[in-house]
């Protein structure tokens, strides 16, 4: 049929799809849209989503930090070697936790002093390789899935600090929903670092787009600036854009 071979054509330009273009382009209704949706979902060929459809499953589960370090790598490095450039002399920052934050510290060549919070332990590892940044590890229960901490003690910590910037990694971003991660401990967490940041800036490869996880960290209205690879789909870098957030692509 025309009307699947269109659904499947715009899917692989644009990743996703909303209920309301389809009817717009293919001039029928909502109800015939997604009818087509679900025929195509039950062939395999895409996956329902809220208002739309997506080329991969949206709904991201748990997975060890090694395992995602071998996913995206050159767009993980492209986005971290942007964000460093973004650490000014005598900063001072606040870093989550994830793979694409690890490749940021990586990337990170002091100017002066810098304070570095984190609830990162691999983060940790990097930073105090520099004699000119001090670095502040939160403390709490580690989580042996991405090698960082939650809980409490943590949040107690940042009750008492404010920061220049915010680092930000996410599992999920989704247009409606937000940001989202697996944890709902390091969802509060990094809540909690977003309000003790001037401003969060959220690192995410182009495959975090149209995902969504267990735990919301906030709305996208809550944050500033997103780096991120050319992979993202057009549409959704407009909408991006639309809501007021820069969105930097490399």
């Amino acid at each position: 049929m025309k009307r699947h071979q269109y659904i499947l054509d715009k899917l692989e330009k644009d990743k996703y799809v909303e209920v309301l273009d389809l009817c717009k382009a293919l001039k029928v209704s909502a109800v015939t849209i997604r009818k087509d949706l679900k025929f195509l979902e039950d062939k395999g060929l895409l996956f329902r989503t809220h208002g739309g459809a997506s080329l991969e499953d949206p709904y991201i589960n748990d997975r060890h930090v090694t395992e995602k370090e071998k996913i995206s790598v050159e767009e993980k490095s492209g986005i971290a070697q942007t964000a460093a450039a973004l650490i000014v002399e005598n900063d001072s920052i606040l870093i989550g936790s994830g793979t694409t934050v690890q490749a940021l510290a990586k990337c990170i060549r002091p100017i002066g002093k810098l304070m570095a919070i984190t609830s990162s332990l691999p983060v940790v590892l990097e930073l105090i390789k520099f004699k000119d940044v001090d670095v502040l590890q939160l403390g709490g229960y580690v989580r042996h899935s991405s090698a960082s901490v939650v809980g409490s003690y943590a949040l107690h910590i940042l009750e008492n600090v404010s920061c220049s910037k915010f680092f930000l990694g996410v599992d999920g971003i989704d247009l409606d929903y937000g940001l989202t991660t697996t944890n709902l401990e390091e969802a509060q967490l990094n809540k909690k670092m977003l309000a003790s940041a001037q401003k969060t800036i959220v690192l995410a490869d182009s495959s975090k787009f149209g995902k969504k996880s267990f735990a919301r960290i906030c709305h996208l209205d809550q944050i500033d600036q997103i780096i991120t690879d050319k992979g993202i789909s057009p549409k959704i870098l407009t909408k991006l854009e639309d809501m007021g957030i820069q969105v930097i692509t490399v």
